[in-house]
């Protein structure tokens, strides 16, 4: 039973996440401007602010635990984000001969993405003064 613990975890954390992600796509559905699907670019920044401030905590100090991490940052990150509805998405523009837009979201997912974890990185060093 304890080697099932962490599935469950990882699981549990999972099904936040993608429910977690889809409301907030539910939630941007009308946002009309440049007609990106703001719900999953919001969703893979969000998630990876939280997997920086998780990565920071982790590395400096012993409030998460292995548990902790699994659920959050495996569970609930992994759920969260979705770099395969982005990739069909950035596919749909290209199809689409929508270029302006695929290079936008595309610039905007992978340079937001690693912005927003490295201010989670210096923000939990700022937290954990």
């Amino acid at each position: 039973m304890q080697t099932l613990i962490p599935f469950f975890l990882v699981g549990l954390g999972s099904m936040a996440g993608g429910v977690s992600r889809y409301g907030l796509s539910l939630a941007t559905q009308n946002v009309s401007a440049f007609s990106l699907p703001y719900g999953t670019l919001l969703s893979n920044l969000a998630g990876c602010l939280l997997i920086g401030l998780l990565a920071g905590f982790g590395a400096k100090s012993e409030l998460l635990s292995s548990e902790l991490r699994l659920l959050l940052a495996t569970g609930f990150c992994g759920g969260f984000t979705t770099m395969s509805s982005f990739i069909y998405e950035l596919g749909q523009f290209l199809q689409d001969k929508e270029y302006f837009f695929a290079s936008t979201y595309f610039a905007a997912t992978l340079a937001g993405a690693a912005i927003a974890f490295a201010l989670g990185l210096a923000l939990s060093g700022l937290l954990m003064r």
